[in-house]
């Protein structure tokens, strides 16, 4: 992305008033560690331990 030479801002936003100011690329980010996060795969061996878990606890209620 380009800053314009006048204010500093990138090209695409220039105009555009952001009404949550710096907290919106707060925003933006942390969606994006949230979404790679979300699609990470369950690693093999937590993926067990969830097992012997449920095992040991078949009673709990699960969510």
């Amino acid at each position: 992305m380009k800053d314009t030479k006048k204010t500093g801002v990138p090209e695409r936003q220039v105009g555009i008033v952001d009404p949550l100011g710096a907290n919106s690329e707060i925003g933006r980010k942390l969606k994006q560690y949230y979404d790679e996060l979300v699609s990470d795969e369950v690693p093999d061996r937590f993926a067990q331990l969830l097992a012997q878990l449920d095992q040991v606890e078949p009673g709990r209620k699960k969510d």
